[in-house]
C-alpha cells in the first residue's frame, strides 16, 4: 500500500515520539501514531489538568524541524500541577513516555450521569468504530477511541497508545467546540486507570469496552459518577455503577 509517495507494510504500525514544552519547559514525549498530532497535545494538556477548555490555550505552534510543540499557558495553571505533586510510574498501558497513576481520591467528585445507551445501541455504535478504524481492521495492533453522544460518533481517532487515542478524541472535541461533558466515551482497549482518570477530568459520563475495566479504574469511576461498561460486545456485558 502507498501512503505519501511511499509503500506501507500493513503487518507494521506507525510509531514515533513527539514532545512538547509547556511555557519552554519540556512536558512530555509520547510514542504514538503521528496524525491528528495537534488534537493529541491539546487532549493531553487537558487531561492532565493544564488546561480546562480551550480558551485557557494561549498558543501551541508546532515546530518547523521536528515532530513537537510549544504551548503556552497561563503560569498559574502549571503551578497548579506542579503543586499537585504527582508521583510518576510506569503505566499499565502505552502512552506518554512520563505518566502519572493519580490518587482516585483525586479524581473529581461528581453525581452518577447520563446511564449508557441500550446494549443493542451501544453494540452499534462500537461496530461502527470498529468500522471507522481503518488500521485497527488492516493491522491488529493499533487503538481506536470514540466520543459518543449516544446516537453517534462525534469524534474518532486511532493511535498505538489508547491512552493517546484518548487524548486525541478529547483534543479534536475541544479544538472543534463540541460539547465533552456529559458524553460517552468508546475504546477498544482495556479502561484503565490512566484513561479512567482523563475521562472523569473532561466530565464524560460513561466509558464501553470490548475489554473490561481495571479495579482502579472502577474506583476513580465510582468517584467521578462515571459508568463503565466491560464485555460491551460479545455475550453480557458488565455494567459497573458509580
Amino acid at each position: 500500500m502507498k501512503r505519501g509517495g511511499h509503500m506501507v507494510d500493513l503487518a507494521l504500525v506507525d510509531e514515533t515520539p513527539v514532545w512538547l514544552e509547556v511555557n519552554g519547559s519540556p512536558a512530555v514525549t509520547w510514542m504514538c501514531t503521528p496524525d491528528q498530532l495537534e488534537q493529541l497535545a491539546v487532549g493531553w494538556l487537558h487531561g492532565e489538568g493544564y488546561i480546562n477548555g480551550l480558551a485557557e490555550l494561549r498558543s501551541l505552534r508546532p515546530c518547523a524541524t521536528d515532530l513537537g510543540f510549544w504551548a503556552e499557558i497561563d503560569g498559574d495553571r502549571v503551578t497548579g500541577v506542579e503543586a499537585e505533586n504527582r508521583r510518576r510510574v510506569l503505566a499499565s498501558g502505552c502512552g506518554a513516555v512520563s505518566v502519572f497513576l493519580a490518587d482516585p481520591a483525586q479524581a473529581p467528585r461528581r453525581a452518577p450521569g447520563v446511564e449508557p445507551p441500550p446494549v443493542e445501541a451501544l453494540r452499534a455504535l462500537l461496530k461502527e468504530l470498529f468500522a471507522r478504524g481503518t488500521r485497527y481492521r488492516t493491522t491488529g495492533g493499533i487503538h481506536a477511541a470514540a466520543l459518543t453522544d449516544g446516537q453517534a460518533l462525534l469524534q474518532h481517532a486511532e493511535d498505538i497508545g489508547r491512552h493517546n487515542a484518548v487524548d486525541k478524541v478529547i483534543g479534536g472535541a475541544l479544538l472543534a467546540h463540541q460539547p465533552i461533558a456529559a458524553q460517552g466515551l468508546l475504546v477498544t482497549g482495556r479502561i484503565s486507570a490512566e484513561l479512567a482518570f482523563k475521562a472523569a477530568r473532561a466530565g464524560l459520563a460513561w466509558i464501553a469496552t470490548p475489554s473490561v475495566p481495571s479495579t482502579l479504574a472502577a474506583t476513580i469511576a465510582g468517584r467521578a459518577g462515571m459508568t463503565l461498561v466491560g464485555r460491551a460486545v460479545s455475550g453480557a456485558p458488565h455494567v459497573h455503577h458509580p
